[in-house]
Order: structure tokens, then C-alpha cells, then sequence
């Protein structure tokens, strides 16, 4: 891998991690279409971690206070019914179900599951139920109405990021839409949910990181572009979910879906 291409795959990330389009599904599908090698499983978990940043620094005073208020709740019984005290065990509790799916799949999830008919497949099954979502739900319910039973069902909906061509924010702004939530408290919890998921996928496939060719400086490159671009991106849709509806990306999930199953039937892309 050159730099050229670590810059661009890092860009994807950086843009496709937060929109509910799928990063996963485009790093596998861009290096196809380039011409590129598949970047493999690791390198995605490892340039996530530049993502994972971003929400952190742009969510810092939140997880903060989650963290601290979580913590001194645990010996201070009047702190238990703050909503941070309560974010944290709903955080912490609804990344259980990836966490035991992720490990209960993990060779599916490194290896067959990396197929662009899956890919393809999954990108307009889960557009879809984004649109059903998207029509079915009130969208009265924020931030703040979140419970532990919400907490657990949006987790259960984030198993369904294991499969490429899902996206985790697709799938739990999903579930939440379909409990309630207005748009942007969806994109809100689902990026606080992501952080423990995502930094500890990415720190179980550090085991194995460098093995089998996977470039330290491609890859640093990748994360820091993936940090630059996520972050920007986090600011822009939550300001758009505020005034427009999620369809544009069922639009484009379905159209790219579509595009890639058609160049697949073509004989144009291999899809693994």
C-alpha cells in the first residue's frame, strides 16, 4: 500500500464511519474498484481507532462527565438517578451483545463475511429498514428519555454493524429510530455507543496487526486522515439530521448496492 492509497482509504473511513453508509462496506468496495488489494480486516479495525478519536475529542466533555459521575455513583447512591450516571451503565451495558457476538463470529466476521455480494446485499437489506425506520418512528424522544431497555435493544441493533455493508451508525440510529428518538439524538447516543466497541475491536486486532504485510506508515497515514475527516464529519451530520431526514443515505445504500451487484454479475469486480 502507497501513501496515495492510504490517503484515500483514510478519507473513506473518515467519511463513511459516522454517515449510515458503512466504512467497512466501502473499504472493502473502493479497493476493488481501484484495483488495490483488499487493505484486510485489521487495517480497517486499527484506522477506526482514528475515528474513534475524533468522537472522543469532539465528545470529550461528555464522556467526561459520563465517566466521573458513572464512577462516583457507584459510592454515592444520590448520583444514580443523574442521566450521566445512567448514560454510563446503558453505554457500558449495550456494548455487551457486539462484544459477545463479535468474539462468538470472529472468524466469519475476518474472513467469508468480507464478500462483496454480502456487501452489496446488506448495504440495501439495512437502507431499507433505515427507511422503514425513518417513516415508522415519531421521532418525539431525546437524549435525555433514554432507558436501560432503549440502551440494550439500540446495542442489539449494533450486532448487525459485524456484517460489512450494515455500518454501525446505520444500525443503531435505526434501532433507536424505530424506539422514538429524533434524528439527531439517534446520531448522538449511536456515536457515544460506538466508542467502547470500536476501540476495543480495534485493540484485539492490534494482536495480529502487523502480521501478513499489514505497513506501519500507510496505515498511521490512513488513521490520522481518518481522524481529520471524521471529525469534521461529526459536526456536519449533526447539524444536518436537524433539519433533513435520513433518506438520502437509503437513496445512495441502495443505488451503491445496486451498482456493485451489477458489476459483480458483470464479471467486472471479483467479489472476493
Amino acid at each position: 500500500m502507497n501513501v496515495v492509497e492510504a490517503t484515500v482509504l483514510g478519507i473513506v473511513q473518515g467519511l463513511t464511519e459516522f454517515l449510515p453508509i458503512s466504512s467497512s462496506g466501502h473499504l472493502l468496495f473502493v479497493p476493488k474498484f481501484m484495483g488495490w488489494d483488499d487493505p484486510g480486516a485489521p487495517f480497517t479495525a486499527v484506522i477506526q481507532l482514528g475515528t474513534m478519536a475524533a468522537v472522543i475529542i469532539y465528545f470529550w466533555r461528555d464522556l467526561v462527565n459520563i465517566a466521573t459521575t458513572w464512577t462516583k455513583s457507584l459510592w454515592t447512591p444520590d448520583l444514580r438517578r443523574h442521566q450521566d450516571a445512567r448514560m454510563g451503565w446503558y453505554i457500558g451495558l449495550g456494548t455487551i451483545p457486539i462484544g459477545i457476538c463479535g468474539l462468538a463470529f470472529k472468524d466469519f466476521i475476518e474472513g467469508p463475511s468480507r464478500n462483496l455480494w454480502i456487501n452489496s446485499t446488506s448495504l440495501i437489506l439495512m437502507g431499507l429498514l433505515l427507511m422503514v425506520a425513518e417513516w415508522a418512528g415519531n421521532r418525539k424522544r431525546e437524549v435525555a428519555d433514554l432507558n436501560l431497555r432503549d440502551g440494550l435493544i439500540i446495542g442489539a441493533f449494533q450486532c448487525l454493524s459485524l456484517i460489512p455493508g450494515s455500518s454501525r451508525s446505520g444500525s443503531t440510529m435505526t434501532g433507536a429510530l424505530f424506539l422514538g428518538y429524533t434524528r439527531e439524538a439517534a446520531a448522538r447516543y449511536s456515536f457515544l455507543l460506538s466508542v467502547p466497541a470500536v476501540v476495543l475491536s480495534g485493540a484485539f486486532e492490534m494482536r495480529h496487526a502487523f502480521e501478513g504485510g499489514l505497513q506501519l506508515v500507510p496505515t498511521i497515514i490512513a488513521t490520522v486522515v481518518s481522524f481529520v475527516v471524521g471529525y469534521a464529519c461529526i459536526a456536519w451530520l449533526l447539524k444536518y439530521l436537524t433539519r433533513h431526514s435520513m433518506m438520502i443515505f437509503v437513496y445512495y445504500r441502495v443505488a451503491l448496492g445496486g451498482i456493485i451487484m451489477g458489476l459483480l454479475a458483470a464479471g467486472a469486480i471479483s467479489a472476493t
